[in-house]
């Protein structure tokens, strides 16, 4: 697949569509080799085409996998930029880079919050606590792997639950598949222009009184913040799991990241 010459700059980025493009573009300005990991096939085509660009659609099930396709690929550095919450991934990653000796660098986007009164913190999803929530209207944002227990729990609480998730096929399937009614649950993509236009015009259609979402510092969660510091909902942010925090190398700029992996590899 690649030069042999070539090979000592193959990087191999697993990440979404926001970060993952603009790692991938740079380095492949850089004349690297890249290898880019995406769940789904649209979000392989957040990628410019180029010869040295490799998109690989699907989930990896276990670190063996990882271990089998960076021996394959002569990968020589991997840089996880998954979602905060993709723990699963990201712990097989790390075994699996440590386990043949392969760099592994974390690029996780800082979350910036300003705090306000209508904001709150919680450790889990199940920790809305010391609120009354019978007969509220509660939004989750939380993704769908978690959409059916959490809904649970709050239905059973009494409150009205209402979810919006992204269009895939999985969040598609496990939405509708919940106990959430289909009239309560909205398939969107997070705005991305900072108007949040969409997302506040489903808080008022749906009256929401609290909105549900995890610290990811992605657009979506940026949308939730500017849409409650301006009304009278209150925001639960899920704190991101500290998982991750067992890497060598982290990194939260894009440049910094870059630079180490041009000086290191």
């Amino acid at each position: 697949m690649q030069n042999q010459e070539n090979c000592y700059k193959n990087v191999w980025i697993l990440s979404g569509t926001s970060d993952g493009p603009v790692i991938a573009n740079r380095l492949l300005e850089l004349n690297y080799s890249v290898f880019a990991s995406v769940l789904t096939y649209k979000a392989g085509q957040s990628y410019i085409e180029n010869s040295k660009l490799h998109i690989i659609t699907g989930k990896l099930n276990n670190k063996d996998q990882i271990i089998n396709f960076i021996k394959k690929n002569k990968i020589k550095c991997v840089v996880d930029a998954t979602h905060p919450f993709a723990v699963i991934i990201s712990k097989n990653l790390n075994i699996a880079c440590k386990e043949i000796n392969v760099p592994l660098l974390l690029f996780e986007r800082k979350s910036q919050i300003n705090k306000t009164n209508n904001f709150s913190y919680i450790d889990d999803l199940k920790e809305i606590n010391n609120v009354d929530l019978e007969n509220k209207n509660i939004l989750l944002a939380i993704g769908s792997r978690l959409l059916n227990d959490t809904a649970n729990y709050y239905m059973n609480r009494k409150a009205n639950v209402f979810a919006r998730i992204l269009p895939t096929y999985e969040s598609i399937t496990k939405a509708f598949g919940s106990c959430i009614k289909n009239s309560n649950i909205a398939i969107l993509e997070p705005s991305k222009n900072n108007e949040s236009i969409l997302e506040k015009k489903l808080c008022d259609f749906w009256e929401i009184d609290y909105v549900l979402c995890r610290e990811s510092g992605s657009y979506s969660q940026k949308n939730w913040e500017s849409i409650v510091s301006r009304s009278k909902m209150k925001l639960f942010l899920v704190k991101r799991p500290k998982v991750k925090n067992d890497y060598s190398y982290s990194f939260n700029q894009y440049h910094n990241l870059i630079n180490h992996i041009i000086k290191k590899y």
